[in-house]
């Protein structure tokens, strides 16, 4: 009978472990973001992301993103961000991905809003702590609450004209399920492995750049 390798047992269980742990902390991101955004303390939510977070036009870092979050807020009188369910893979010890549903209302002055969004997420694990490396949001719909729309109208966003969000163009399997007709008789494809199912709803592809 072979002998088991005591250090390797330790070593899968620490590796097991830290993995869990990785995915307790990560889970607890998207929540703090909300309470945090919906509360106005910007200060909290820029602080769940790396310190040199890129922010657009050439900006970097926890200041500018601070600065970006308090003039798109100051827009609204009041937000609630109601994060749901929450799909990560653990690519390296100190990398991962994620994809959050989110269910949100918004205050205008004159009219509620609500909307239905994912955040595609990129982690990063500095000096034991994770954070957000970037986040990507991808819309569904934008509508008034009570007034509902339909159709390509559904892309709604208040104020502007109707576009697209990316809420499904991120992902060819949407394309791929409405193209091909022979779908439900195709063989069922191998299952993704371990850590990889966004990956695998990606095709491999990147993290996406939807306009935001």
């Amino acid at each position: 009978m072979a002998s088991i390798d005591s250090s390797e047992v330790i070593q899968d269980l620490l590796a097991r472990v830290d993995r869990l742990e990785a995915l307790d902390q990560i889970r607890q991101l998207p929540p703090k973001y909300a309470l945090s955004l919906d509360q106005r303390d910007i200060d909290a939510l820029v602080n769940l992301f790396v310190e040199d977070v890129g922010v657009g036009g050439g900006q970097r870092g926890r200041p500018a993103l601070k600065r970006w979050y308090v003039e798109v807020m100051r827009r609204l009188k009041g937000t609630a961000h109601n994060p749901g369910a929450h799909v990560i893979d653990i690519e390296t010890p100190d990398l991962a991905s994620g994809v959050v549903y989110s269910r949100n209302d918004k205050e205008h002055e004159e009219v509620w809003e609500i909307e239905l969004m994912l955040y595609f997420d990129r982690y990063e694990r500095r000096d034991g702590v994770w954070y957000f490396q970037r986040r990507a949001p991808l819309y569904w719909y934008q509508m008034p609450l009570l007034e509902p729309v339909l159709g390509d109208e559904r892309k709604l966003r208040m104020g502007d004209e109707p576009r697209e969000g990316a809420y499904h163009q991120v992902f060819p399997t949407w394309s791929e399920f409405w193209a091909d007709l022979e779908y439900g008789e195709a063989p069922v494809r191998v299952p993704a492995p371990a850590h990889q199912f966004i990956s695998d709803l990606r095709r491999g592809e990147g993290f996406p750049r939807p306009r935001t």
